[in-house]
């Protein structure tokens, strides 16, 4: 955001007293543009809307709860109905924070931001990736969302891969099964995908870091080269990316077996580490691996 700030003047950052440690070179190198609200995440979406629209490209950043769920209303009223160019950026994606409980929790934004008529909802899955969006999200016109998960999340794609917002990235080919994923659970889509291979299914993964706009044309056509599809995100099961993916079987009369792997409809209360509560909740690679052959040999006639 920094390097994009230098050619483009209309960005600021704006944000709910949060981010030490991370937000400090841009606050120093443009003291103007950088305004920490305070924790008044409400506030914060009215300066951002504001801002933007005095035409200005804002980026307002608070964990994902705080930046979506608190100030809903001002998202809607303020960013969305009047189609204002704010970013809203959420850390903490899944159970990123865990250990903090489950008011820090992230498991229904996607789901809240989609319903959002314009908003955008991407979800990306590696610090490149992250890069990727933040630069085509200077020139995109309208609100967006963005969901990151923390710092410390390693590189799965290649430095020139090829990214645009809307459109999903084949990380894997296959046939019996296609993973379609996002976010953080993309890598482990790929630990699957080798864990399964060692028992002789072939399964694609598709990097689905686009919730909305979704690209339906991708699940086509994965449709016609694989025998069943699942997807998979540390989000409900209900409302995120799983129903995406399941609207558009759906709605174009995709005669495949299909299954959603992510959170059940329930308060995850338990607190402990993101790796705790992903195992409590059967997303790992162990879990999923054996979760995943158990559909498709259930569903799949020829494996």
């Amino acid at each position: 955001m920094s390097e994009c700030a230098k050619k483009d003047k209309r960005i600021f950052l704006v944000n709910g007293d949060l981010g030490y440690n991370v937000l400090e070179p841009f606050a120093r190198a443009f003291p103007d543009r950088y305004i920490n609200i305070g924790v008044a995440e409400q506030n914060m979406i009215g300066v951002s809307a504001g801002l933007a629209l005095s035409g200005k490209v804002v980026y307002a950043y608070s964990i994902i709860p705080f930046a979506t769920m608190r100030c809903f209303e001002q998202i809607r009223n303020d960013v969305c109905m009047q189609r204002a160019n704010v970013r809203v950026v959420g850390v903490g994606g899944g159970f990123a924070y865990g250990q903090a409980g489950p008011t820090h929790h992230s498991i229904q934004d996607i789901a809240i931001m989609r319903t959002l008529p314009g908003m955008a909802v991407v979800a990306p899955s590696d610090p490149l990736e992250v890069s990727r969006v933040i630069e085509d999200s200077v020139l995109r016109e309208g609100p967006m969302y963005i969901r990151l998960t923390k710092n410390g999340e390693p590189d799965i794609h290649d430095k020139n891969f090829e990214f645009q917002i809307g459109k999903a990235i084949t990380m894997k080919k296959g046939t019996h099964a296609a993973i379609v994923a996002c976010g953080n659970l993309v890598r482990t889509a790929l630990e699957v995908a080798g864990a399964l291979s060692r028992d002789g299914l072939n399964v694609a993964v598709i990097d689905m870091h686009t919730i909305k706009p979704f690209d339906t044309a991708s699940i086509l056509n994965i449709a016609r080269e694989v025998k069943s599809i699942v997807s998979l995100e540390e989000h409900s099961v209900i409302g995120g990316l799983g129903s995406a993916v399941a609207e558009a079987i759906a709605g174009n009369r995709i005669y495949l077996p299909f299954k959603s792997f992510g959170i059940g409809d329930m308060d995850a209360r338990v607190v402990g580490s993101q790796e705790y509560l992903q195992k409590l909740n059967r997303l790992t690679e162990d879990t999923l691996a054996e979760d995943i052959k158990d559909f498709i040999s259930k569903n799949v006639s020829e494996v």
